[in-house]
């Protein structure tokens, strides 16, 4: 059986263990769906794919689980990330209070739900910025951009078409430092996690069930090396910061900004009961605002074996 493996450009445990070269020490050869074929690379948000391991963005996770995708779900991650939301300097906006009546960029609809992350990801952080004021969505008026370019909306906000925008992640933040954007609320600096769960926090790994079923030890192998890759990263900040920039095809500056506060040192995944209810906060988003095709049962989707043997095995 193939075993291939896909992530999103961020900081995970899973992806520093593929860049060591540790995936493929323990599974053989692991194809990448960033490096495939489209036909292939597809899976990425379908997860129709039987040796497919995935660590990436919850909104194309939940809606593949929504309609029908035969995936398991064996760790979350919780990855502190810049997530800011964007305005002109000149604006006068300079808090989550002075958003009131914005027009707020808001990525259109793509081929499918899944694809349409974008969207999903500017609602919700429309949301958690709103909800530091006591404001609602209906405070703040929304306006479509396309879903082009590294981050929808950043165009439109410098052009004055929109007065603000969600951005998150080192990309983001080296673009908005070249379009001398400011930041008007800094979702990743407020106490409640609530405020910013999104597309990446909590951040599922799922895996096809049937692999699971069929070759329990190749999951828990695939865990073993996550964790590891865990434990190496909370001593070795420099060669995780020098991963993250290829991985996340940014500068240093844009590394640095976006994870901060000792980040590299809570990369582990884990099945946490706070964790499944931050993802339940998420799932129950998705499903008020139309990116599911059905509710997802969290509990028949759970499958909490393998990390734990993966855990015993690492000695965690």
């Amino acid at each position: 059986m193939k075993i291939w493996y896909t992530r999103c450009p961020v900081p995970t445990a899973s992806g520093l263990a593929y860049n060591l070269g540790w995936l493929e020490q323990e599974l053989g050869d692991v194809g990448v769906l960033q490096e495939a074929p489209p036909e292939i690379a597809r899976h990425h948000f379908d997860h129709d794919l039987l040796g497919l391991f995935r660590e990436g963005g919850n909104v194309p996770a939940l809606a593949a689980r929504s309609e029908g995708a035969r995936t398991r779900l064996i760790g979350l991650t919780w990855i502190e990330e810049w997530q800011s939301i964007l305005v002109r300097p000149d604006s006068g906006i300079r808090d989550a209070a002075g958003l009131r009546g914005a027009r707020f960029a808001l990525p259109g609809w793509a081929a499918s739900r899944a694809e349409s992350f974008p969207r999903a990801m500017a609602l919700h952080g429309a949301k958690g910025a709103l909800s530091q004021a006591g404001l609602t969505l209906d405070d703040v008026r929304f306006v479509d951009v396309p879903s082009d370019g590294w981050w929808p909306g950043l165009e439109a906000l410098r052009r004055g078409e929109v007065d603000a925008v969600y951005v998150k992640g080192a990309r983001a933040a080296e673009q908005a430092a070249q379009l001398g954007l400011a930041v008007a609320v800094a979702l990743d600096a407020h106490p409640d996690p609530r405020t910013r769960v999104n597309n990446g926090t909590p951040r599922p790994i799922t895996v096809h069930e049937d692999l699971l079923a069929e070759r329990p030890e190749v999951v828990i192998g695939f865990l073993v090396q996550t964790l590891r890759a865990a434990e190496w990263a909370a001593s070795s900040l420099d060669e995780v910061r020098a991963i993250l920039g290829r991985e996340t095809r940014s500068g240093s500056d844009g590394v640095v900004t976006a994870y901060r506060n000792d980040f590299h040192t809570a990369l582990h995944p884990d099945l946490s009961g706070e964790r499944l209810d931050l993802l339940r906060v998420q799932k129950d988003f998705l499903r008020l605002h139309g990116f599911l095709a059905s509710d997802v049962d969290q509990g028949a989707w759970l499958a909490p074996e393998p990390l734990a043997e993966a855990r015993k095995k690492v000695g965690l």
